[in-house]
């Protein structure tokens, strides 16, 4: 069992395009028996939620940017349904950020904006990896040619697809590669 982040827009155009894509992604997840983590918001991390708890998911966990129940949902204005923890980091969109993705083993980005951007950069600087899942539109759909500026080609470690099983799978197969030394920790 991984703990597997649904990153993606949490409004815009691409959280609109990708909501059955993000649904589809939390219901794999769930699947496959891991731990579905997002960053507590709106949009597609809370359209993957839905899907996650839907397919009977197990844990479900939202990273919050506020420091307090309050703060999230009257500051941010921010579900805590469905989620089974949710974590008050304190760290404002920044901080949370960078404590999802490096809380997490590998990352489903879809569609997204600067946000969505952001956690994904997080991801490829710090080898997490990171399945881009094709169709919503947005920044997601424009990283191959952000990746290609930047001097950096997809790898093993960062991945397009347009089929969320298909993706799931490859990133999972790529960290129990990674891990086959310690697969029992995984259980």
């Amino acid at each position: 069992m991984y703990q597997i982040c649904v990153s993606g827009a949490a409004k815009g155009q691409s959280a609109v395009d990708g909501r059955q894509l993000a649904r589809a992604a939390g219901e794999a997840v769930a699947n496959g028996g891991h731990v579905l983590m997002t960053g507590a918001t709106t949009g597609l991390p809370h359209e993957a939620a839905v899907g996650y708890k839907r397919a009977g998911g197990s844990m479900s966990v939202g990273i919050s940017p506020a420091s307090s129940k309050v703060e999230h949902v009257m500051k941010y204005r921010l579900p805590t349904k469905p989620y089974d923890v949710v974590l008050y980091t304190g760290m404002r969109y920044v901080g949370r950020d960078a404590f999802l993705i490096n809380s997490s083993d590998a990352v489903i980005s879809i569609g997204g904006r600067l946000g969505t951007l952001h956690e994904a950069m997080i991801a490829i600087e710090s080898d997490t990896p990171i399945g881009f899942l094709m169709g919503a539109g947005g920044t997601g759909d424009e990283m191959q040619d952000i990746l290609r500026s930047a001097g950096r080609d997809a790898s093993s470690e960062i991945m397009f697809g347009d089929n969320v099983q298909e993706l799931l799978d490859r990133l999972v197969k790529l960290l129990d590669n990674e891990n086959h030394k310690y697969l029992d920790l995984y259980e």
